[in-house]
């Protein structure tokens, strides 16, 4: 943006310190892109490294812990399984009831 003074003058360049400069593309615009390229590769190959290192944390349970963890999944299965069952009939239940009640079946 232009300061005052630079109006009055009709000067349309911005104020100096006030806009970031702006970088001028020549006819030859390889450099651009190769620049471009090079950033790219550094972040992908910054990514890989940090990929390899969560990798190297990474702990494979040992058979022990499995059979355990599948233990526990395989009850928690049946006991909420038994749960939904009690829950259902007793819903059921009460709308055959409420039903009847009601002059329906």
């Amino acid at each position: 943006m232009a300061s005052k003074a630079a109006l009055v003058n009709g000067d349309q360049r911005p104020a100096p310190n006030k806009v970031a400069p702006v970088k001028r593309q020549g006819p030859n615009a390889e450099p651009n892109l190769v620049d471009k390229a090079v950033g790219v590769w550094k972040e992908f190959t910054r990514f890989l490294s940090d990929v390899r290192g969560e990798m190297r944390k990474v702990v494979t349970p040992s058979r022990k812990e499995v059979e355990a963890t599948t233990t526990v999944v395989i009850v928690a299965v049946f006991i909420f399984g038994l749960f939904f069952f009690v829950v259902d009939s007793i819903f059921a239940f009460g709308l055959d009831r409420l039903l009847k009640r009601l002059g329906g079946l």
